[in-house]
């Protein structure tokens, strides 16, 4: 089955965002079928480990429902090699000019990260609109972005960075935020027992916050 086309958007996708550090590949692909199974497409891996770039590659493959895209993208070499792996966004937890070009050029939507109103403007000066908030409850949380929707409501969100299952309400309410990002779905314990039965019915449960929004 061939994959969909590239969404125009990261944060209509879904309104939750798995945030995934895959250790072993071998794990790459029955927990990323959880995760679709559960409600939940866009699957944001992390370039954080060794395997990162061969578990989008897994994944890309063998999970045609999956919108695979790669995380922590902090360097511009690293945008060429996560699309040619199959990445179909990047995230990345701040930016440089040279880093928002390299997305830019890649064809693939992209969340480069913020957490002040200036870099905001900033993104914005250079024609993005779209961003994450990161980290989301450090720098401020939803009292935070609620400010920045009055002077900047151009700007959209998906707040990434210590959001659980108890929050994430809070954040998808607001006007500004399209998605959250969390890991509350992949417990450690149960990917390290593979249990991704378990993994599966967190993803739902995450798939439900928003009005019982899956991936569209």
């Amino acid at each position: 089955m061939a994959p969909s086309p590239l969404p125009s958007s990261v944060l209509d996708l879904a309104p939750v965002v798995p945030v995934v550090v895959v250790e072993d590949v071998g794990d790459a692909v029955p927990l990323a079928r959880a995760l679709v199974a559960g409600g939940l497409c866009a699957i944001e891996v992390t370039l954080r480990t060794p395997v990162a770039l061969e578990a989008i590659r897994e994944i890309a493959r063998e999970v045609p429902g999956a919108v695979v895209g790669a995380g922590t993208v902090v360097r511009p070499g690293q945008v060429a090699e996560a699309v040619a792996a199959g990445s179909r966004f990047l995230v990345s937890p701040g930016w440089t000019d040279g880093l928002l070009e390299a997305m830019r050029a890649s064809g693939v939507p992209f969340l480069p990260g913020v957490s002040t109103a200036s870099e905001v403007v900033a993104l914005l000066e250079r024609g993005v609109r779209e961003m994450k908030f990161f980290p989301a409850q450090a720098a401020g949380g939803t009292a935070y972005l609620k400010s920045l929707s009055g002077p900047l409501p151009q700007a959209r969100f998906c707040p990434t960075g210590g959001i659980g299952p108890d929050s994430a309400p809070d954040y998808l309410a607001l006007p500004n935020v399209g998605c959250v990002g969390g890991s509350w779905m992949l417990p450690p314990e149960a990917v390290a027992a593979r249990d991704w039965g378990r993994v599966e019915a967190l993803a739902r449960a995450a798939a439900a916050l928003s009005a019982g929004a899956t991936c569209r």
